[in-house]
């Protein structure tokens, strides 16, 4: 218990120090005297006033909540599907909502209006989930069948999301290829509200199934043994967790890799009750993402990488760290 109050401590203070360093660093390194100043008055100096309050505050904000949401639906699926490489990018359940997002693209115009993405998006999210849990239920649920399946609907979704950038104009195509390789660069106000909003109701839901979540990692049989109705609460999860990946995708692109790095490393941290990794897994993903998109702003400048870079980079050798270490982490997942 001591442990666990001291892992949430580090984790507030990080998170702080996060968004600090993430304010301080990127194409004009401001000194933190200036970013008190510009706290407490936005006039101070109105160059700084609008690097800090226009550009990168939102992104920060953006980039903080999204790393949370994605961790959070990476620690859920873990638990679900008892899988430790199960979360939304190697599921293809990203892909899906990506899909929904560029339809929802094309739809704009015509009902809806901005919000058309965020739902189109969630729709998108809802059915690839179900697409994978009806691929997995076919194999018995192997560990094989999950990701084997995840990664043939990832390809499957990409090439329908590339046949639909076909279709846009020229002057549009980069702004979506950044975007879907992780793009945080279009932070605005409205997207910011919708995606804090979803996470962080998203988030309370699924912390108050932490309960049934804990029962679930023993298996099906167990949990229904002990009173849990586990198709309904599958489903609310599966629900809950669509609207949150949803809602980052519509936002940001395809932020690979954050729901399988980071609750993998706080269960090793804190162990596997879920009513500790999951809250520490959504500060850690906060944390995570924030750093990775600070990264990906300053490490060529003036050139700034999408995020999706960064992470797929940490990604791709936590993947092969895993494989070639996997009888280890399978102590860690017991």
């Amino acid at each position: 218990m001591k442990r666990n109050v001291t892992v949430f401590i580090f984790l507030i203070l990080f998170l702080f120090l996060t968004f600090f360093f993430s304010l301080i660093f990127g194409g004009r390194k401001i000194l933190p005297q200036e970013i008190f100043q510009l706290l407490m008055n936005k006039q101070a100096d109105e160059i700084l006033s609008t690097i800090v309050w226009k550009i990168r505050l939102p992104r920060i904000i953006l980039s903080l909540v999204i790393g949370a949401g994605l961790a959070s639906c990476g620690c859920v699926f873990q638990g679900i599907l008892r899988n430790p490489l199960a979360e939304p990018y190697t599921l293809g359940i990203s892909g899906g909502a990506a899909l929904g997002a560029v339809v929802g693209n094309f739809l704009s115009n015509l009902f809806v209006g901005y919000y058309s993405l965020p739902i189109c998006s969630f729709f998108g999210a809802l059915a690839s989930i179900f697409l994978v849990y009806f691929v997995a239920s076919r194999k018995k649920f192997s560990v094989t069948g999950l990701i084997l399946g995840g990664v043939i609907l990832s390809f499957l979704f990409s090439s329908f999301v590339l046949f639909l950038f076909a279709l846009f104009r020229a002057d549009k195509f980069h702004n979506v290829i950044l975007w879907l390789m992780g793009d945080l660069s279009s932070a605005e106000t409205e997207t910011i509200k919708v995606v804090t909003f979803a996470v962080i109701l998203g988030f309370a839901l699924l912390f108050v199934f932490s309960r049934e979540l804990n029962i679930l990692t023993l298996g099906e049989e167990k949990a229904t043994s002990l009173g849990i109705p586990t198709e309904t609460v599958k489903k609310l999860l599966f629900l809950v967790t669509s609207l949150i990946i949803g809602t980052c995708v519509s936002a940001a692109g395809l932020v690979g890799f954050v729901g399988l790095i980071i609750p993998h490393f706080f269960r090793w941290l804190s162990g596997s009750d879920q009513r500790i990794l999951l809250p520490a897994s959504f500060l850690g993903g906060a944390i995570f993402l924030g750093l990775a998109d600070t990264l990906a702003r300053t490490i060529i400048y003036p050139i700034e990488l999408p995020v999706g870079v960064i992470t797929g980079i940490i990604g791709g050798l936590f993947f092969l760290i895993f494989f070639v270490r996997s009888r280890q982490w399978q102590i860690y997942w017991k």
